[in-house]
């Protein structure tokens, strides 16, 4: 393991003497005291006016064998979640990562934790986070996903190398530029069907009030049901259900410990992982065993995302190994796009409304752009490509509240990163959220919701070009982020032409991770038809 016999160098560190993180042979972690305390960096972060400083962890980080500091994690999780922000506070990286925000407190921005039994550094600068993502020289891999963990989903975000790069080949067409296209009258008439719902629930006065967190779960999950797997609705929800469920019952186990071979016990959870997981694949071999007859039937299109993946089984099957992928690998994938192709799209969404209730001139001008755009038309895509405060609405939303708040890689072999020696092994922990909000890169108003920051475009936002990395970087950035991106101008589109909305006095701001990061305690708005 990474951590076994870490030590720092205790020579004070050069600018021809870069610090070290380094395995010392036969040193032994001691009960109660992590083996690697500080290191000492010979640079600063590239957007840290601080001077050297040393890499260290929090003083409740202790080398725990197993747990790490995953019981302090779930501690602070649990003491945040109790108490929630006031309303128009947009500040959230102290209740959704307590115990991180505690370790930039306390030792500045580079600090390390204990996952489980393996260093997770912090890595805060943009510019180390773009040259980790851009990966050039092959010196970084994904974390190592746990059996458990392999269970939620195992497809394209998890492989690497030739496996990755065979799976992104595949799937690229699926989300060209002209596929996404196609997929717009889909996109339509599964907000049209949701707005009619609601339309039918309005009272007397031309009101009523809605959980917004059901409702685009629903809709973005009949959308990637429809335009991904040419399934139905119900089929795709029972599938969102079990991997909700599942999710949850994921981050109880990781909230507990870390022990080889823990998926193997006969716990209750773990039994009742695996009986999900059961059903979440007899589903899926039900709606790709019916895909596959349609094609052959000539009764489906076999160009969208399924199609693309039986054509290429079929590939294999005809003993093109090489080229195609087996049932295994396509149910993988499918799971995998009924998470992300749900999760992502409605998280952005539901606090994508959320701030317009808390923002509303910001949401008069989204209106009145939709409206001057289609009028109360049905929108087109080439005028959804053109609404410019929209899309500066939703980057400033994805800054604010990304719906991953951190991504994670892995060193391959000792290597240097930022005047720091690591071993092979360590996990570096690239923080969106903590980036997203930094005041030295976004300004005094980081914390603030400020769409206008975004005029000029992604790069002149902040004063990094790769400050805002919502969806990844380099070769690895999310092969759906434009169906995500024109999905939620769709139904944003839709919506404004048709109602304005505020927040209910019933809602409570609690931003909050369960894999994503999503509102605590639901998203109530109150709709006024218009």
């Amino acid at each position: 393991m990474a951590t076994e016999g870490l030590r720092t160098s205790r020579a004070p560190a050069t600018a021809s003497s870069p610090a070290t993180y380094r395995r010392t042979p036969g040193a032994t972690p001691r009960p109660g005291r992590g083996p690697c305390r500080e290191v000492t960096t010979t640079s600063p972060p590239a957007c840290c006016p601080c001077s050297p400083t040393p890499l260290r962890s929090t003083d409740e980080t202790r080398y725990r064998l197993f747990t790490g500091d995953i019981p302090e994690n779930a501690r602070c999780n649990a003491e945040a979640r109790s108490r929630p922000m006031p309303r128009g506070d947009h500040d959230i990286a102290p209740r959704v990562l307590p115990m991180f925000s505690n370790a930039i407190k306390e030792h500045g921005k580079v600090s390390f934790t204990w996952f489980g039994p393996t260093p997770r550094v912090m890595v805060p600068d943009p510019e180390l986070v773009r040259e980790i993502l851009s990966n050039k020289f092959g010196h970084f891999g994904k974390q190592r996903s746990t059996r458990i963990g392999r269970l939620l989903a195992n497809g394209l975000a998890n492989h690497e190398g030739e496996k990755w790069a065979k799976h992104r080949r595949i799937l690229n067409p699926a989300f060209h530029h002209e596929k996404i296209k196609r997929m717009l009258p889909v996109f339509s008439a599964c907000c049209e069907e949701m707005i009619t719902r609601w339309e039918n629930s309005m009272s007397a006065d031309g009101s009523c009030e809605i959980d917004f967190c059901p409702e685009f779960q629903n809709l973005t999950g009949d959308v990637i049901s429809r335009t991904a797997f040419g399934s139905n609705f119900q089929e795709g929800m029972k599938i969102f259900q079990l991997q909700g469920e599942l999710g949850e019952r994921l981050i109880q186990a990781f909230q507990t410990l870390f022990i080889p071979g823990y998926w193997f016990f006969p716990t209750k959870n773990n039994k009742r992982m695996r009986a999900i997981d059961r059903e979440i694949r007899m589903i899926l071999r039900g709606i790709i065993g019916k895909k596959e007859r349609a094609i052959k039937n000539g009764e489906a299109s076999s160009d969208d995302l399924l199609g693309l993946l039986l054509e290429s089984n079929m590939q294999q099957s005809n003993g093109k190994a090489n080229l195609g992928l087996s049932i295994e690998d396509i149910i993988q994938e499918c799971k995998l796009f009924y998470f992300a192709g749900m999760e992502t799209t409605s998280v952005l969404l539901t606090w994508t409304l959320i701030v317009l209730s808390m923002h509303p001139e910001w949401q008069e001008q989204a209106r009145e752009e939709v409206l001057h755009h289609f009028g109360r038309t049905t929108p087109d895509f080439e005028n959804l490509g053109r609404l410019k405060i929209v899309t500066m609405i939703f980057y400033e939303v994805l800054r604010l509240y990304p719906p991953i708040t951190f991504l994670t890689r892995r060193t391959y072999k000792a290597m240097e990163l930022g005047g720091i020696k690591y071993p092979a092994g360590v996990n570096l922990m690239l923080p969106i959220l903590f980036i997203h909000h930094d005041p030295d890169i976004w300004g005094k108003d980081a914390s603030e919701f400020n769409p206008q920051r975004f005029a000029d475009g992604i790069s002149n936002a902040a004063k990094h070009p790769a400050a805002f990395f919502p969806f990844g970087g380099g070769p690895r950035i999310c092969i759906g982020q434009n169906f995500a991106l024109l999905e939620a101008k769709m139904a944003l589109s839709i919506i404004l032409q048709r109602f304005s909305f505020e927040l209910s006095p019933s809602y409570i701001h609690a931003p909050y991770t369960v894999i994503t990061l999503q509102p605590q305690h639901g998203a109530q708005i109150r709709l006024k038809k218009i």
